[in-house]
């Protein structure tokens, strides 16, 4: 029975290599501006099953050991698919090398451990401990199937008072833990399921938090299928990387998870990202660029298609920053639905952490119950993490690396429910938003129309509908 799954798994996998090179190829058309296409890769049909390297689905047993060993082997032999079937395979943190693929078969869940300790980073150096996942400076690798990654998040993350009920407080309390800032913050710390903590203080350990998938350096990647939940900060994270395929994963989280955010795409090029349902804590579909790294695979983000992607709960549905300090150029957002995101397409960014877009289009987005702004512009944006205190923000002392928001095409949008329909700040004696097109859309909102500062911030309106819902205030 095993080797019949090893075949059939090995002929599908032929067969989604075959079929990439139409299949994806169709997604490039009739672009409004020239996205270099993802480039297909293979990795090589050899199968085993993770139960043959001594690992057990049974919930219990640790399984970090054999996953490594059967990732280290099979990579050593040129590579090929691990099959993870049916079962919860409990596991620390693994690292992935070049041409290996992990396959979840269906009710297969990958979870990770909520013993701390097992996570810490032996570099002393290290200011996070290890993602659930890693992989650094590795081509092609996959993460294919119908399973589920569960990171375990609750385990790490801090809780804001304000963001439960009363019910999931007194959940929350009764894991043990510790509060903070009178009663509004709580800390998984010295929690009653024994484990130890990592850090001297709850708050140096929230700052260890990890992410379940983070990629740095990596060439071909694909993620089809999978659902990421749950993570202790963010979930799907490649960064310094190029030709990516995101297709047809679920990343859901509760809504309150403190930066709980989805899709992460950092410093990347070439990526595409289609067929995903988004349900998370923070930023929805996020693009992000960091300073620039001399010895980087890839600095600042270029080449990205997103599209048929519905988002549900996040805090902005296809995000920009807010940190783009390499720039963004030539992505492409169309074809998407927003329901229930605080924002639904988000700029955001801030004096030290900016940087310039350009050939930016975004169309065909579908929007329902928005909570703030459909579309927002801002550009003094601060982090406010778990703790925070207004007075913790450092005003930049030099005003460099500036967000310049330029470029950027939206149309046909269509909104049903936003309590502002555009919202758009710059900063005073910078051009920070300008050459921003809204054309052809229609935006039902509750409060006001447009929040846009015309000393600051240059948006053209052409044949934009803003129409006040009189009912829902």
């Amino acid at each position: 029975m095993k080797k019949q799954i090893c075949l059939f798994l090995a002929l599908s996998m032929l067969t989604i290599s075959a079929m990439a090179r139409t299949v994806y190829s169709d997604y490039y058309k009739d672009l409004p501006v020239d996205v270099k296409p993802v480039e297909e890769f293979s990795i090589p049909s050899r199968t085993v099953d993770i139960r043959d390297f001594g690992a057990k689905g049974d919930g219990i047993t640790l399984a970090t050991e054999a996953i490594q060993t059967a990732i280290d082997r099979l990579s050593a032999d040129g590579g090929g698919h691990i099959v993870f079937p049916q079962g919860i395979w409990l596991t620390g943190p693994f690292e992935l090398k070049s041409n290996i693929g992990l396959h979840l078969e269906r009710n297969s869940v990958i979870y990770f451990s909520p013993d701390k300790e097992l996570y810490v980073d032996p570099n002393p150096k290290a200011g996070r401990v290890r993602a659930c996942i890693s992989a650094q400076r590795v081509r092609n690798i996959a993460i294919t199937g119908d399973g589920t990654i569960d990171g375990n998040g609750a385990q790490w993350r801090p809780v804001k008072r304000m963001k439960v009920s009363d019910v999931e407080w007194r959940r929350f309390k009764n894991m043990g833990g510790v509060e903070r800032q009178d009663g509004s913050l709580w800390y998984p710390w010295e929690l009653k399921s024994g484990y130890a903590d990592i850090a001297d203080t709850p708050e140096k350990q929230e700052k260890k938090r990890n992410d379940i998938f983070r990629i740095n350096n990596c060439e071909n990647i694909l993620l089809s299928g999978v659902t990421f939940q749950n993570a202790p900060k963010f979930h799907v994270h490649p960064f310094n990387s190029r030709n990516l395929i995101i297709d047809g994963i679920t990343v859901r989280c509760p809504w309150n998870a403190q930066n709980g955010d989805a899709i992460d795409l950092s410093d990347c090029h070439q990526a595409l990202v289609v067929n995903c349902i988004v349900d998370a804590g923070d930023d929805g579909i996020c693009m992000k660029s960091s300073d620039f790294k001399k010895n980087a695979l890839i600095n600042g983000c270029e080449d990205i298609l997103i599209q048929d992607n519905t988002v549900y709960h996040a805090h902005g549905g296809f995000v920009i920053g807010s940190e783009d300090v390499c720039g963004m150029n030539r992505i492409v957002v169309r074809d998407c639905t927003f329901s229930g995101t605080d924002i639904g397409l988000r700029f955001k960014s801030g004096v030290g952490r900016g940087g310039k877009t350009g050939d930016i289009y975004i169309s065909g987005i579908i929007m329902t119950d928005i909570l703030s702004a459909a579309i927002s512009f801002q550009c003094d944006y601060a982090d406010r993490p778990a703790g925070f205190k207004e007075s913790d923000i450092v005003t930049p002392k030099k005003m460099e690396k500036i967000p310049e928001f330029t470029d950027i095409h939206i149309s046909d949008v269509i909104c049903r429910g936003a309590t502002t329909a555009i919202a758009a700040s710059g900063l005073q004696g910078q051009n920070c938003v300008h050459d921003i097109t809204v054309t052809d859309c229609t935006f039902v909102y509750t409060k006001t129309a447009t929040d846009i500062d015309s000393s600051t911030a240059d948006v053209k309106l052409t044949n934009v509908k803003l129409i006040k819902d009189e009912k829902r205030q």
